[in-house]
C-alpha cells in the first residue's frame, strides 16, 4: 500500500491521447469478494483490479476465514471453507465493504460484528437502510461503541421497500436474502450495473433472483445452499470516464479499451450534446473533441445526477473539469448526495468560474430543495486553469484535481494520492503512457 505521504508532481498543459485499457470495476469486485463468503466451495473471480479498495476487501474475508490468491491475469480465487471469525472490527483500513458481511455471517454464522463505515467524506451514506432491511429479516442489531453487532438463529424473507434506490443497501438485501428462508422482495431497489454484475454471480452459484429493472424490483426466493462460481468483473465505468475526460480536458482522443458503452449510455448522451465524438470501434470506445473545430469550441451542458440509468453521481467530478473549457454556463444538480461539491472551490482557486448555491434550477426541484444544502454549481466558460497545490479528500473528487492538475498551465503538488490508489489501480503510469508529465514523489 502506498503511504498516504505521496504525492503527485504534475506539470500540465500536454495533450493526453491513445489507449488506455479499463480495469475491472472496483465496487462490483469488492461486492463479489463478499459474495464469495455465502459458500463454502472455490470461486474465481476474473478482470479483479488491482486496487487498495480490492486489498481492504481481501483483508476482511481473510480475517473472516478465506484463502485468497491473486493471479497476474487479475483473477483471483477464493475459498472460505468454514467462518473462523464473526467479528471484524479490528480492521486496519475502513471503508464501507464490512456492513455487507452482515448477510454472509449472520446466514453461515448466526452473528456478525462490523465496524462503522468509513469510506470518502460525501455525504450522508444511508447505513438506516442497510440495517432496518436486516432487522426486518430477523436480525436483533445492537451498535456499541465501535461497531455494529447482529446475532440471528436464521433470516426470513420479507417485503422491503427502500425511500432511495441505495446500491448498498441493495447489494446487502441481495446478500442476506439469497440464503434466507422465504422469499425477499425489493422495491425500489438500485438497477446499477454493479448489482446487475452482483445478480449475475448469486445466480451463477444457484441463488433464485428475478429483476424487474423498470420497475426497480427485486425477488429472491431463498435457497439452502449456494456453489463456488467462475464469475467475471464488469469494467470500471468510473475508470472509463474519468479517462475519456482527463483527454478531453487536455484537447486529445482517448480509446477506452474494454469499455462498455451500454454502462455509460447517460454519459455518452451528454458529451454528444456538448460536440464530442464518440464512436465504438475493433479497439475500444473513442472519444474525441470535435475534428472541425478546436477543442475549446464545446457547448456549455446541464445535467442532474441520479440514480442507473441517470447521468451518476461520480462522473459529475471529473465532468465538471471539462466544462470550465465549455461556452457558456453549465449546471450541476447533484441529487444523490448533499455534500459532493466541495471540491469545486479548488478548481475555483485554479481559476474555474464557479458558483455554488442551495437553489435547484428552477424547473427541476429535488429531495434537498429548501434544505440549505449547497448542491447545485453554475460553470461559466471557456476559461484557463492554472496549477496548484491541492489536498485530495475523496476519490472522484481526487480525480478531478488530477484532471485539473493536467489542463492546468504550469505545476500541480497533489497530495492525499491514497485515496486515488484505493480506486484506480497504478493511476499515475497508465497517465504516462497517454502522455501525461505526472510524478509520484
Amino acid at each position: 500500500m502506498h503511504e498516504t505521504a505521496e504525492r503527485f508532481v504534475v506539470h500540465g498543459g500536454r495533450m493526453l491521447s491513445g489507449g488506455v485499457q479499463i480495469r475491472g470495476s472496483k465496487n462490483a469486485a469488492s461486492k463479489a469478494m463478499v459474495a464469495t463468503l455465502l459458500t463454502d466451495e472455490p470461486c474465481i473471480l476474473e478482470n479483479v483490479p488491482f486496487s487498495e479498495e480490492a486489498a481492504i476487501t481481501r483483508e476482511l474475508c481473510e480475517r473472516i476465514g478465506s484463502s485468497i490468491t491473486y493471479g497476474d491475469d487479475h483473477t483471483c480465487s477464493i475459498v472460505t471453507p468454514r467462518i473462523r471469525e464473526h467479528s471484524v472490527i479490528e480492521l486496519s483500513r475502513r471503508n464501507r465493504i464490512p456492513i455487507l458481511a452482515f448477510g454472509p455471517l449472520l446466514v453461515r454464522a448466526g452473528e456478525a460484528e462490523v465496524p462503522f463505515l468509513g469510506g470518502d467524506p460525501i455525504g450522508h451514506r444511508p447505513i438506516d437502510f442497510h440495517l432496518e432491511a436486516l432487522a426486518r429479516m430477523g436480525a436483533v442489531i445492537e451498535r456499541r461503541e465501535r461497531s455494529y453487532y447482529a446475532t440471528a438463529p436464521y433470516l426470513t424473507g420479507t417485503d422491503i421497500a427502500f425511500p432511495f434506490p441505495s446500491v448498498g443497501a441493495t447489494e446487502s438485501v441481495l446478500l442476506a436474502g439469497v440464503l434466507a428462508r422465504g422469499r425477499t422482495r425489493i422495491e425500489n431497489a438500485a438497477i446499477e450495473p454493479e448489482v446487475q454484475n452482483l445478480i449475475a454471480m448469486l445466480i451463477a452459484m444457484g441463488a433464485l433472483i428475478t429483476c424487474e429493472s423498470d420497475e426497480r424490483r427485486i425477488e429472491i426466493e431463498g435457497v439452502r445452499q449456494l456453489r463456488g462460481v467462475r464469475h467475471r468483473i464488469i469494467p470500471d465505468r468510473n475508470e472509463a470516464v474519468s479517462f475519456a475526460v482527463a483527454g478531453l480536458a487536455t484537447g486529445g482522443a482517448i480509446t477506452l479499451r474494454g469499455a462498455e458503452p451500454a454502462h455509460l449510455a447517460s454519459f455518452i448522451a451528454v458529451v454528444r450534446a456538448m460536440g464530442i465524438i464518440v464512436e465504438e470501434n475493433d479497439h475500444g470506445l473513442y472519444i474525441a473533441p470535435p475534428s472541425f473545430v478546436g477543442p475549446m469550441d464545446v457547448s456549455s451542458v446541464s445535467i442532474a445526477t441520479a440514480p442507473h440509468p441517470g447521468f451518476m453521481t461520480d462522473w459529475q467530478q471529473p465532468l465538471a473539469v471539462f466544462l470550465t473549457r465549455a461556452k457558456g454556463t453549465s449546471i450541476i444538480h447533484e441529487t444523490v448526495y448533499e455534500d459532493r461539491l466541495g471540491y469545486l472551490k479548488d478548481l475555483a482557486r485554479m481559476g474555474a468560474d464557479i458558483s455554488v448555491s442551495d437553489e435547484c434550477p428552477s424547473d427541476s426541484p429535488c429531495r434537498f430543495s429548501g434544505r440549505t444544502f449547497n448542491h447545485v454549481a453554475r460553470i461559466t466558460g471557456p476559461v484557463s486553469l492554472n496549477g496548484a497545490d491541492i489536498e485530495i479528500t475523496d476519490i472522484r473528487a481526487g480525480m478531478a484535481h488530477i484532471i485539473a492538475a493536467l489542463s492546468a498551465t504550469g505545476k500541480s503538488v497533489i497530495s492525499g494520492v491514497a485515496h486515488i490508489d484505493r480506486g484506480y489501480e497504478t493511476l499515475d503510469e497508465r497517465l504516462r503512457t497517454l502522455g501525461a508529465d505526472i510524478t509520484r514523489v
